[in-house]
């Protein structure tokens, strides 16, 4: 496998943190009309973009944006903070019990459950009272500059819709069931531009299990 740059991780990093910040503060003072469909494509733009936020933040937890610890950790704690307030030691800890005890009791991503008592468990285990305390008063505080329209469904839609994105493509579907090799995973079939669409190659998710030391865009080289 090509070995890529140093700088490459951080320079992705940066680059999906630009392109969220630029999206965000362009839809904010959009006057949009209700009738104009790119309302609906703008919604869906923005929800990978915070999808991509998260999975920044992911590799900055297995180490791979940076080798500079610091940097490293910068922007583990800015891209979880720009998602919902985040708070990048919790995230860090609890997931990385996810790969020590894969599909377990233990496991803070699993639940033995159908679909929707997973996500709310899922979104219980990482929501915290002050996270949304903190979401709320920054909400009222925006809102004196920017359109409430705008905020709801330029910046609250997208980051809740994302994070159905990421439970489904993520976990939902690599850990439910039963599997019958060592990661307890499974991976989506190889379709690098559905598998980028989707969840940033996550949907490989085996192969994440197998190498979390490699960073979500080359997870499609291991497929």
């Amino acid at each position: 496998m090509h070995k890529p740059s140093p700088n490459t991780g951080l320079l992705i990093a940066l680059l999906v943190l630009g392109c969220w910040l630029t999206s965000i503060i362009l839809l904010m003072h959009w006057q949009f009309r209700w009738a104009n469909p790119l309302i609906y494509v703008f919604v869906l733009v923005q929800m990978h973009l915070y999808t991509g936020l998260f999975i920044t933040a992911h590799d900055a937890m297995h180490g791979t944006v940076s080798s500079n610890r610091t940097i490293n950790n910068a922007i583990g704690y800015t891209a979880t903070l720009f998602y919902a307030a985040f708070w990048y030691p919790q995230l860090y800890t609890k997931h990385h019990k996810h790969h020590t005890h894969v599909h377990s009791d233990e496991d803070p991503d699993y639940h033995h459950g159908s679909f929707w008592k997973w996500y709310f468990t899922f979104i219980r285990n990482y929501l915290s009272i002050w996270q949304i305390v903190v979401m709320a008063v920054l909400f009222n505080i925006l809102k004196i500059w920017i359109p409430q329209t705008n905020l709801i469904l330029f910046w609250v839609v997208p980051s809740l819709l994302s994070t159905l994105q990421l439970f489904y493509f993520g976990t939902y579907l690599p850990h439910k069931g039963e599997h019958s090799n060592k990661h307890q995973s499974r991976s989506l079939p190889k379709n690098h531009l559905l598998a980028f669409i989707s969840c940033y190659f996550f949907g490989y998710h085996y192969e994440h299990h197998d190498s979390p030391g490699t960073p979500w865009w080359m997870l499609w080289r291991l497929k």
